[in-house]
Parts: C-alpha cells; structure tokens; sequence
C-alpha cells in the first residue's frame, strides 16, 4: 500500500477485512467468538503466524461448515505475505507489490470458501454477521489482487465486499466491527478523489468520506470486538502514508506495539513515525528491539532483517544530514 499504486490503495480497505473473523453467534451491536478464535489473533499479533494456521485448522476441523477458522487462517497468511512483501521506502515500511506466485493460490481458495460457506448460510438465514463474513471472503481476494497488481480483479471484489459490509449495518446499525471494511473504504476513495472518480466511471467505483472513514476507523478501534487491532494499525498506516500527520499516528499505533511487542512489523511502524518527528533515538530502539525478535517463519525472518538494516542506515544518513 503506497502513494505509488492508487488502485491498490482504493481495494487496500479489502487488506482489512480478513482480520475481522466473526463469530457463530453474536449479540446484537458485537460480534463474539470462542476462546480459541481469539486465542488463535492473539498469535497472529504477537506475529506467530505458524502457530496461528496450526490452531485454525484444527478449528476447520471441529466446525468444517463455518467460515471463521477459514478467516483465521487467512489472516494468519496475510501478515506473512504482507511481511515477505514489504520494504524501506521514503522513510516508511509497507508492503506495496508482489509478484504472482502460485503459492498465493492458497490464499484464494480460503476467500472463496469463505464466501461460499457465508452465502450458504444466508440462504438458509441472513444475519449481520453473515453479511459480514461474505464481504470478508471478497475483501481477503481483493487485497491480494491489489497487491499482484491486479486492479481489475481487487476492484470487482471491493465493491462487492462493501456491498457487503453496507448490508451488515443495515441489519445492525451498532455492529461496530463491520466499520473497519467501510472505514478503510471512505478513507481511501477520498484520498485519492481523482482515481476515485475515474474508478467510479468506469467500474461504479461508489464514493466516499475521509472525515467518514477515519470516524469509523475509530469506531472499530473503540467497540470493534474483533477488528480493533487491525483498525489501529491501518488508521495508523494511513496517517502517516497519506496525511503525514506523525503525532496522530504515533498515538494511534503506540498501544498496539504495547500489547504484541512480539510484532516485528509493527515496532518497525512505530519507529518510522519516531523517525519522522525527529526523536532518533526512540526510533533506534524501536527498530533494533524488531531486529531482536525471534520471528519463526524463516522467509518473514530475512525480510524482517532487511528491513531493520534499511532502517538504520535511514536514520544513520538523516543523523549525518542534520548534522551538515
């Protein structure tokens, strides 16, 4: 996601929507799930992805028909393609583009099981909560299509997820968890007002609110049951990205590295905002206590060296500017 590829950034509110792993039952205004699915994000965040799809494929296992052990094991996935994708660029790490490989095939075939197990279900019965998981299954696609560079594909499946996401809060005006995927969506369409409109020409690309969507991001952030922490960090992402508002978004992502300080990826974020505001050395720690962990999958492991290498020699070469 970058200033770079504006379609990515329009279906990236997609790169949400995989995190918010519903529940069977829900009450209405929150969503609930069982110990183990919130067992299995707390490895997520704290970046044992390994761990995380062992756990949610044994829950397949137990409930086959449901799609939340199929989300969980999306999301688990996701962080580790987002982290194999990432690098340093304009003082910031994102993950902006990736290559087609036929091992993201995977991947796809979750998103698609999502959606059929949620749309069988609403056949039978429609809920909020269904409706959601639905637009899940389409967001989880798009956002790997936008990052492939597959903007036609991401596109269709946006909309289709929003329509999704839109059908959940008129079921449940409170469901605060769905704001995350709408949040994302305002945000970015009027971001990016002139692709927008061309979005909006040519594929009925709907349009959108910043002041909205940041208000629904925060929405999710405060009484999201589920999507909370992925709220936080994509609030964050885009505060910094797109509105360089650096003290807003130190804010934002503080708490979140307060509680998965295990997550390589987000002390990484949270120290290019330091580095932003000029507070070095609160960056250098920052960057070297992502360094310091213990990140199982070897492939993120590498990538996450690389990354603490290209932001130390950042920090390093804007120490030595200042002090021309």
């Amino acid at each position: 996601m970058t200033l770079i590829r504006p379609f990515f950034s329009i279906t990236v509110f997609l790169v949400l929507c995989a995190t918010e792993v519903l529940a069977p039952q829900a009450r209405e205004g929150r969503l609930s799930a069982p110990p183990a699915a919130f067992a299995v994000l707390e490895k997520i965040y704290s970046g044992d992805t390994e761990s995380a799809i062992d756990d949610s494929r044994r829950m397949q296992q137990e409930q086959p028909e449901h799609p939340l052990s199929y989300l969980l094991e999306a999301e688990a996935l996701w962080w580790r393609i987002w982290c194999t994708s990432a690098d340093f660029k304009w003082g910031m790490t994102d993950a902006r583009r990736r290559p087609k490989l036929a091992a993201d095939q995977h991947f796809f075939e979750l998103a698609a099981k999502v959606s059929k197990l949620a749309g069988a279900q609403l056949k039978q019965h429609e809920t909020p909560e269904m409706q959601f998981y639905a637009g899940m299954g389409d967001a989880m696609g798009a956002r790997l299509y936008a990052l492939r560079g597959e903007n036609r594909n991401a596109a269709r499946s946006g909309v289709r997820a929003r329509e999704h996401f839109l059908r959940a809060r008129a079921l449940d005006p409170e469901l605060a968890d769905a704001d995350l995927g709408l949040g994302l969506y305002n945000y970015y369409v009027d971001t990016l007002g002139a692709i927008a409109r061309v979005l909006r020409f040519f594929m009925g690309i709907p349009g959108g609110s910043k002041q909205e969507g940041i208000q629904q991001l925060e929405h999710a952030i405060a009484d999201g049951v589920l999507t909370s922490d992925v709220a936080r960090f994509y609030l964050a992402q885009n505060l910094h990205r797109y509105d360089k508002r650096y003290e807003q978004a130190l804010a934002v992502i503080s708490p979140l590295v307060e509680k998965y300080p295990s997550n390589a990826l987000f002390q990484l974020a949270r120290g290019d905002l330091l580095a932003k505001l000029g507070r070095k050395e609160q960056a250098f720690a920052c960057y070297s206590a992502a360094g310091s962990l213990a990140v199982r999958d070897p492939e993120c492991r590498e990538r996450v060296q690389q990354l603490v290498r290209a932001s130390l020699a950042a920090l390093d070469s804007s120490g030595d500017s200042a002090g021309h």
